[in-house]
């Protein structure tokens, strides 16, 4: 008799108990599915930032084209070779941003297989970084051709323009540092961010 008894109470009690577990398992299912949203909306919004920046600088691009010819040739009198490899080079670089902003500019990037986003996002990373090995160089030379055209209108002029553009440089090269540090770290945020959600999946 004490063994019907007990059955029916121990059998109430696992149900409860699998009721709890099952309530709990809810919860964090719907937890992981908020948390899951917010990285995802995270990452939404440092790939725009990203991508913010890179259409500012083609923008900025672009228009030292017409910039530079203004005022270096028709008003300073620079030569005309000078601004046609000034224009090249800034058109190389409006390029090259293009093509890296490719791979961030996804259509609903966070929504598609993230082992995809993750991936372009570490091209576009590898990419913008290996862009310094080219792009240091070439605006040292930049400012060399400068010193130099300067130099050549008028040596008193040329020195006084010297410092101004190691002034300028000095300060484009911290500016310009500071922007690709934080574009890396930004890179490296949504591939962590993809990481955490792919392990928890």
């Amino acid at each position: 008799m004490n063994n019907d008894y007990q059955n029916p109470q121990n059998d109430m009690e696992m149900d409860a108990m699998r009721q709890q577990m099952n309530t709990l398992k809810k919860k964090l299912d719907q937890q992981q599915i908020v948390n899951d949203h917010i990285i995802r909306q995270s990452m939404r919004k440092t790939a725009n930032s990203i991508k913010t920046r890179y259409y500012a600088i083609m923008a900025l691009a672009l228009l030292m084209i017409p910039y530079t010819y203004v005022v270096l040739v028709a008003r300073l009198g620079i030569s005309l070779a000078f601004w046609i490899g000034t224009a090249v080079f800034m058109l190389v670089c409006c390029g090259a941003t293009y093509y890296n902003s490719l791979n961030v500019n996804i259509p609903n990037a966070m929504g598609r297989n993230l082992i995809e986003v993750s991936s372009r996002m570490a091209r576009a990373k590898k990419f913008d970084a290996n862009w310094l090995f080219f792009g240091i160089p070439a605006v040292i030379v930049w400012f060399g051709w400068l010193t130099w055209e300067f130099y050549q209108l008028d040596a008193e002029t040329a020195r006084y323009m010297f410092y101004g553009i190691i002034c300028g440089g000095v300060v484009g090269s911290i500016l310009g540092f500071r922007m690709h540090n934080k574009t890396q770290e930004q890179y490296q945020e949504i591939i962590d961010a993809i990481e955490d959600i792919t392990a928890n999946n």
